[in-house]
């Protein structure tokens, strides 16, 4: 039997999983990393540690399943998008990688703007200047640490550097390279006029490949750590959202897929390169070779409901513990006690800012509307609302597009819960779907790595081994009731933005 490695490098752990030549999970194993804010807004992590964690979760997961090195036919790596890894000309890290919820570069931001314009750079790069990316990050290192960007002579994302200690082969694949401003997407190659115009060195950058070509081979060393056999093929694999949306189907028109991870994401398949004028949406090559994707990204989505079970769920938490269960069962199922609307309660789930389709790292969060007759069951319910109502923000623009969706397939720790699909369902107005394969960007990095190995397209594996499981449809009666709050949310942004920014700068000023 032949198995293929899929590798997800998460913003708090790394999971690997393996999956036969017939599309069957075999088994999964995750090894946990720690994450560092030295500051408020600031995000990072010691790459050292990703390869740590990867190394030993890709020997333990063997060892867990009693698979041999020799019995894998082929790796794929996902990993979350638009960290800057810096090394030096001795592929040394010059310095902590800066994540991609790091939210330390607005006034990089406006610079890049200002010296590309706007319109130039939604024309060269599909895409605004946005905190979370990583040529602003190559900025900040310039203005801020001076000496660390002298020291620089490579500049790579997460899932690179992770090949690079395992191949000792630089490259990086088009669609997490779309998130780091520098690709021109609409042909899928580095974009010489940006890196020009910020005099970003265009020698710091890799070869560029698609998601499921071979980019390198497990070396002897990486092999005697791993327990892989030396030689084995590696491809390019791809960012988590463009693997996520491989892992569950999305690779056709039609489908959208909703992932419920600590970020939230609106994820929809282009056969044609199409950009949002305004770049509201982004768009990004996909993992699958020659199309794109259109995406909107909500920074806290998951990670506002694990921020509420975190601080305010100390008795679900103990029960689960006691029980051996998952605490967002009980969290779902107190929310579902309390009516439709939270009895107008709305929660901005704003909590590190924001993506789309406000672009705003002053963006906060907070509980609008509470009175006496609110209990926690009601603020559960409207977390959970606020997250659902946030992402339908990201699905009016893809509508606004011009694309039609027939379904959505929901993906992410949230997916288990029937009452959030449906809560889905109803205020989107579409059916929501889940599908066989729950592994999210890891299965889809399998899937690239098989299609690679064994010369087949992303689009036919995904046709073989995925399938729809459940189905939910909107209930119409819900739908309606609904969209009158969403109507009232809608107005919550630019009501509070002013006063958002004045706590933010007060909070600085301090």
């Amino acid at each position: 039997m032949s198995y293929f490695l899929g590798i997800d490098l998460g913003t708090s752990a790394v999971k690997c999983i393996l999956v036969d030549e017939q599309g069957t999970v075999k088994g999964s194993h995750s090894v946990e990393y720690p994450l560092l804010q030295p500051q408020p807004g600031w995000a990072e992590q010691q790459p050292e540690d990703w390869w740590n964690g990867s190394s030993t979760c890709i020997r333990e997961l063997l060892e867990k399943y009693q698979v041999r090195g020799e019995e894998v036919a082929g790796i794929g790596l996902s990993g979350q998008m638009h960290g800057s890894v810096f090394l030096d000309a001795e592929l040394n890290v010059v310095r902590p990688a800066l994540l991609w919820c790091d939210q330390r570069t607005a006034e990089e931001c406006e610079w890049i703007e200002h010296v590309v314009g706007k319109e130039e750079l939604g024309r060269l790069t599909g895409n605004k200047a946005l905190t979370g990316f990583t040529a602003p990050k190559a900025v900040w290192l310039r203005n801020h640490e001076p000496e660390n960007y002298r020291r620089t002579a490579h500049l790579m994302l997460p899932k690179d550097y992770v090949r690079l200690q395992l191949t000792g082969a630089f490259g990086m694949d088009m669609a997490d390279a779309s998130g780091t401003l520098l690709l021109d997407v609409a042909n899928r190659r580095w974009s010489s006029e940006v890196l020009e115009r910020l005099a970003l060195p265009a020698e710091w950058l890799p070869p560029l490949f698609e998601s499921n070509e071979v980019a390198g081979h497990v070396l002897p060393a990486a092999a005697a750590l791993t327990g892989l056999t030396a030689g084995t093929p590696v491809v390019a694999g791809g960012g988590d959202q463009a693997c996520g949306a491989v892992g569950v189907g999305v690779v056709r028109e039609g489908i959208a897929s909703v992932a419920l991870g600590t970020s939230g994401v609106v994820f929809v398949h282009d056969d044609t390169y199409q950009a949002d004028e305004e770049c509201r949406l982004h768009s990004f090559c996909h993992g699958v070779p020659g199309k794109w994707h259109r995406m909107g990204v909500m920074l806290a989505a998951g990670g506002s409901f694990q921020w509420w079970k975190n601080h305010f769920a100390y008795e679900e938490l103990e029960q689960a513990k006691a029980e051996g269960r998952d605490v967002y069962e009980y969290l779902t199922a107190l929310a579902e006690t309390a009516p439709l609307g939270s009895e107008g309660l709305l929660f901005v789930p704003y909590l590190t800012g924001e993506r789309t389709p406000h672009p705003d790292p002053k963006a906060r969060g907070g509980f609008i509307g509470l009175n006496l007759r609110h209990t926690k069951a009601h603020l559960t319910r409207a977390v959970l609302e606020g997250i659902t109502f946030g992402l339908r923000d990201s699905m009016e623009l893809v509508k606004q597009s011009g694309i039609e969706i027939k379904e959505l397939r929901v993906n992410g720790g949230g997916a288990r819960s029937l009452f959030w699909r449906q809560m889905i369902a109803d205020i989107f107005g579409y059916p929501v779907v889940t599908v066989n394969s729950t592994d999210g960007p890891a299965y889809g990095a399998a899937v690239m790595a098989a299609s690679g190995v064994l010369q087949r397209d992303i689009s036919s594996l995904c046709e073989a081994w995925i399938q729809v499981v459940d189905r939910v449809e909107p209930n119409d009666a819900n739908r309606q009731r609904y969209e009158a709050y969403y109507r009232v949310y809608r107005t919550l942004y630019p009501t509070l933005k002013d006063t958002f920014h004045q706590l933010s700068d007060l909070v600085n000023e301090s």
